[in-house]
This record gives C-alpha cells, structure tokens and sequence, in this order.
C-alpha cells in the first residue's frame, strides 16, 4: 500500500522550475518509493548495484548515454563524478526536468552539488511519515499558528486519541513500520541502525569504532529535546569533544538529528547561544534509549522531551514538504532561564509556541511569551501550546491551547 507523499507536489513543481531534482533524507524514509512512482516513464539507475556503480564511477562521462535522460539516479551520493556531468548536460539541452537524484545525506555533504549544480537544481528533504500523511489528509500548508492557519486546518481535520499518539510517538515514523503494524519494532530498528552505520556512516567518514559510535548515538538520544553539551557527550562515550563534534555533524548530515538554533538579534544580549539537539525519528530515539513500549515510555522520565521531539519533528516535516529547506525555527532562551521552545518567524513576526505533553495547559506555561514584546522592531504574532487536549481553545489573549492533531 502506498501512502501518498506531500513533497510529491514540490517534487512536481521542481522539475518544472530546474534541470534536475534531489531528493535528501535519512535512510528508508521512503525517497527512492516516491520518486519511482513520479518517474516511471523515465529510464532508472541504481547505484546500490555494485556494477551500475563501478560505471557511474569510473566512466562518468559515458554514464548519461547508457542512462538517457530523464532518468532518476538513486543514491547519487555514492558517484559525485556524476554531478559534473549533469552540468555539462544541462548546459547544452537547457531542459527542465531531465534529472532526478535522491541520496541519504544533506545537499552541503554531497561533493558536488553546490559547485557543480548551483541555479541548476531543485532539492528536497523527504522525512518519514507525517501525521498529516498518516490520516491521508491533503492540507499541506507549512504549520504557523494563525486564525488563517486554524480555520483552513479544521476543515480537514481529524481527531487524534491520546494513546494513538503515544503509539506513534513510540513506533516512529518510518512508512515500513506504519504500513506493516505486525513488523517488530526492535528488530527493525537493530537492523536500521546496523544498516546506517555500516553504509551511511562509514561513506561520510572514517569510524574506526562502530561500538563507540553507537554508543554515541545512544548520547544523543537520550539528550534528545535538550540543549547540546558537546562535553557531556564526549565524557559519556568516552571520547575527545572534537571527535563528539564530528560525530554529531555526521548524524546531522544524514538527517537522523535537527539541531534547533537559539533566536537572537543584537537586542537579546542575555539570550543563550548553543543549540538543542533533536532526534527526527521518534521511533528510532526510543529503540535507542531502550523505552519499549509506549506505556512505558508516556509515563517515563523523558516523556515530556520525546513529545517536544515528536511536534518539533511534525512542524520540520510540514515546511521541508513544502521545499523550504531552512524552516525559519528557532527557540528562546536567556541566562535568566526564561525559555520557549518554539519560535516561528515570518515577515519581522515573532510566533511563540510552548509544548507540553498533559491535557491542561494553563496561562503559566505562557509567561515567557512576554519577552518577545520587549525586543524592537519585531511584532509578536499569536502563539500557544500544542498538547494533548483534544479543542482549539483560547487560553489568554490571541494565545490558544493548540491539539497535536492541528500539526
């Protein structure tokens, strides 16, 4: 069965507007499904085939004329060659849509793609599931708190139960997973980060200790929702913070964690300036730190870190869907420990959200909001707090209490 992928109508869009499209996102989040269905008029080439890729490599310009564009090139990655190639080509045909590559690494790690490709491609991050794609509904718009957001939203919404919620915060949101309700989720996730490590991990960079690094990933898990102490990690895995450091740039470029840049501008001197780190699959996070169930995990000490992860990953999903590759989020946090974990900027407007796992939000979980009213030339726009509670209501002023199922 296949799930109908938002990015698909971007994905369109791009090949009408560049030369070439490339797909990025982690591994199994579906890249290579959907865009077979969106080129299966066009000639395909996989460089997982050791043969294919021994050619895309070591006869990079003879490759194009064996595979004829257009033609769709699964884990381009693996044959950077190839993007010189392409440029040439599209120099001299000037066509639109003649390329489409997909890859499990971000665009900036793919040698390549920006000195040879710049003007010429269209690129995408395709995450796992949505909640949106998971109920089959159509509304696509990136999520921003407004009365026009909410009112278009609610023609098509659909209720979501508080323990289903739990349940795919805890099995993720990987499409083989969620089309297959009877696959065992530890097994599929001992297997995807074995499959990760041994081939994601090891083409981005020189592991000498895979036990080291998984122990690692195993760190930034449970600091997952949190604000990134490269130290700690280190200390954790026992390891030097620049390999910590390095180690971290890997999983940030194979999509598997988001790092969440503090809001500042020159007034908010007292704001904080290291990020927080987020695992992008829920799902992967728990197996990671050993939550087994959901029950365990909606009553256990990082239940209110893993439904922060879960929001912030939805709202990332709703704007890379969209093709917009640097969602403008961010969160606030000052030496005098006031804090909001979600700001949304659009036009000099400020919107403030807070997430919080319970049912009953109240205007305390809110106070923080006031700081954006003291920042010049900047408006603050309405805000809330995306929970559990099951209607959008107003909780003070323009700010609502926000139900998940409005993501």
């Amino acid at each position: 069965m296949y799930i109908k992928r938002h990015a698909e109508n971007t994905v369109s869009q791009l090949s009408k507007m560049f030369g070439a499209v490339l797909v990025a996102g982690p591994r199994q989040v579906g890249k290579t499904t959907m865009l077979e269905r969106l080129t299966d008029n066009c000639s395909q080439a996989s460089l997982d085939d050791p043969i294919i890729r021994a050619s895309a490599i070591e006869e990079s310009g003879t490759f194009f004329k064996d595979n004829p564009p257009p033609v769709f090139v699964d884990e381009i990655q693996k044959a950077p060659a190839l993007f010189e190639q392409i440029k040439l080509l599209l120099d001299k045909s000037r066509k639109k849509g003649q390329f489409y590559m997909c890859g499990s690494q971000q665009f900036k790690m793919m040698k390549g793609v920006s000195e040879s490709l710049a003007g010429r491609i269209g690129l995408l991050t395709l995450l796992g599931l949505s909640l949106r794609e998971m109920n089959d509904t159509a509304f696509d718009r990136p999520f921003i708190p407004t009365d026009d957001y909410f009112s278009e939203r609610k023609e098509q919404l659909k209720a979501i139960e508080y323990d289903n919620v739990w349940e795919t915060i805890h099995r993720g949101s990987m499409p083989e997973l969620y089309e297959n309700p009877d696959f065992d989720w530890q097994m599929f996730y001992g297997a995807y980060v074995r499959t990760y490590i041994e081939r994601d991990v090891r083409e981005l960079s020189e592991i000498g200790d895979t036990v080291k690094f998984t122990k690692f990933m195993v760190a930034a898990a449970a600091s997952t929702g949190q604000l990134l102490n490269l130290a700690s990690l280190a200390r954790d895995v026992g390891i030097s913070q620049p390999t910590a450091e390095r180690w971290l740039s890997i999983l940030v470029a194979s999509n598997i964690v988001f790092l969440l840049s503090p809001y500042s501008n020159n007034i908010t001197k007292r704001a904080i300036k290291t990020p927080k780190l987020y695992f992008l699959d829920t799902g992967l996070a728990a197996y990671l730190t050993k939550w087994n169930t959901p029950d365990v995990l909606k009553s256990g000490a990082m239940a209110g870190a893993f439904f922060e992860s879960f929001v912030i990953s939805e709202i990332i999903k709703s704007y890379y869907n969209k093709g917009i590759l640097e969602p403008p989020l961010y969160f606030y946090r000052d030496k005098d420990m006031n804090e909001i974990d979600l700001i949304i900027e659009e036009n000099d407007t400020l919107y403030p959200l807070e997430m919080k796992k319970h049912a009953d939000p109240t205007k305390k979980d809110i106070n923080a909001f006031a700081i954006l009213d003291k920042i010049p030339n900047i408006q603050r726009g309405q805000g809330g707090v995306i929970c559990l509670y099951d209607r959008l209501i107003t909780l003070k002023g323009d700010d609502k209490i926000i139900p998940v199922s409005y993501l």
